[in-house]
């Protein structure tokens, strides 16, 4: 596939992407749960923390179709697409689960989305070394924010509980797969930027 070709898939993914309507490859860890007859306060507790989330899988599109389209390897952009691949999972999940809690998606998806594909452009032509290492430390942070949710929702809500878990341990392979394929050690400013990005992102996408 030439570089015009993947510009048109990525193009057409990230239609789909804020479109809401990507289909997800695996079920829900979800399907086979009871939904909790959960208080009004904890239900809406619960559809804000999943629009993080969901924000969170919106800009990890982003991230990956911007790293793929600027990674110098056929290697590294197959690892890529693979792992878009079950994010897309994730965004199908956490968009379904918002609409049961009674919530909506973040008003704010597409100002992170371009946000998120930009970054992305620039750690691949950073190289693909640097392009792995960002990877690796999006899904640290990533695995690490996840855990926090897991703790802050509501011990009943099994079916939320159940995709967040599988969320984490997505993401933690994600990290590994990007340790493997040489992934070079991110500067410490570079981290902090990133941490501090993301504070933002969460902040926002919980009220808006």
């Amino acid at each position: 596939m030439d570089w015009a070709e993947r510009v048109i898939v990525e193009f057409d993914r990230a239609l789909r992407t804020l479109a809401g309507v990507a289909a997800p490859i695996r079920p829900s860890p979800a399907d086979a749960l009871e939904d909790a007859a959960l208080p009004e306060a904890a239900r809406r507790h619960a559809a804000s923390l999943m629009r993080v989330n969901h924000c969170g899988e919106v800009c990890a599109q982003a991230l990956y179709q911007g790293q793929a389209l600027s990674a110098r390897s056929a290697t590294i952009r197959t690892a890529l697409r693979r792992a878009a691949d079950e994010e897309q999972d994730h965004l199908s999940w956490s968009a379904t689960r918002i609409r049961e809690l009674g919530g909506h998606p973040s008003l704010l998806n597409p100002f992170w989305y371009a946000g998120s594909f930009v970054i992305g452009l620039a750690a691949g032509r950073a190289g693909d070394g640097w392009n792995l290492g960002f990877l690796r430390e999006t899904e640290r942070q990533v695995e690490a924010h996840l855990q926090s949710h897991r703790e802050r929702l509501p011990a009943e809500d099994r079916r939320t509980h159940a995709i967040v878990s599988q969320m984490q341990r997505d993401e933690a392979a994600h990290a590994a797969m990007a340790q493997r394929l040489g992934a070079r050690t991110l500067p410490a400013p570079i981290r902090f930027a990133m941490k501090a990005a993301s504070r933002v992102m969460t902040s926002l996408s919980y009220w808006i």
